[in-house]
């Protein structure tokens, strides 16, 4: 069956130049977006019962830029001020590259991995004696814990912001060739608000591991997949797809 519609569970690029939009006018078909889950900030009281002092800690580890907007908040809502001293580790340069919307770079210590979170490690060892503070969600991935720990670095994590399901309840009537996922709380979330949900023709789409593990175990079955050898990023895996099924016959 031809595609002529698809939903991706995310917010719509705000560039101009997006491969979705290029998606859309090379074949023609409809592309609407709309996040299956957001972020909700976790309140400074909150924060407190966690037993998060941040006079406490040295450095502070960043891991995407909802942990930046979220540090800066709670150290706002806290009325902490923040010293010049504090040191910044930053997962990857888009990170250290946000972190210029609230700190003055040639001001700060700044240090910036290359992607994943173990790409840190040469940087956080060097400075091991600090005291590290990882604001994060509370769905943070293993693999931080599991290298911090590793390094024998005295570190705290807290929950400074939740990801939640979003009400999409408009949707209950509204059908799509193609469905884009890229989280496994993304499909929860489509279950959480259509529990009576059957795939029947609609395509799924899925973007890692975990997102697949989650749709099968739902039930679903999964058209399309990234990233892989020949389409590492989602638009590529459904251009390819796209490209395939809607080619005239």
């Amino acid at each position: 069956m031809k595609v002529k519609t698809i939903l991706v569970s995310q917010p719509e690029p705000k560039v101009e130049n997006s491969p979705y939009f290029e998606l859309q006018q090379k074949h023609k078909i409809k592309i609407d977006f709309r996040p299956f889950i957001h972020v909700e900030g976790v309140s400074a009281k909150e924060i407190r019962l966690q037993k998060i002092d941040l006079n406490n800690f040295t450095a502070i580890i960043l891991t995407s830029r909802n942990s930046v907007d979220h540090f800066f908040r709670v150290a706002e809502e806290m009325r902490y001020k923040i010293p010049e001293t504090l040191k910044y580790f930053c997962q990857s340069e888009a990170v250290a590259f946000y972190l210029q919307k609230y700190v003055v770079y040639r001001k700060r210590k700044i240090y910036v991995g290359a992607k994943d979170f173990a790409d840190l490690s040469p940087l956080i060892k060097k400075y091991k004696d600090e005291k590290f503070l990882l604001p994060a969600s509370d769905q943070l991935n293993a693999d931080a814990p599991i290298t911090l720990d590793s390094l024998k670095v005295d570190w705290t994590q807290a929950t400074f912001y939740r990801t939640v399901m979003s009400d999409l309840s408009d949707l209950a009537d509204v059908y799509y060739d193609v469905l884009a996922f890229f989280s496994p709380t993304g499909i929860k979330s489509l279950y959480k608000n259509f529990p009576d949900f059957k795939q029947n023709n609609t395509r799924i789409a899925v973007f890692g591991s975990t997102t697949q593990k989650e749709a099968l175990e739902h039930g679903l079955r999964v058209d399309i997949m990234a990233p892989t050898p020949g389409t590492p990023s989602m638009t590529m895996a459904l251009e390819k797809y796209v490209a395939e099924v809607n080619k005239s016959k």
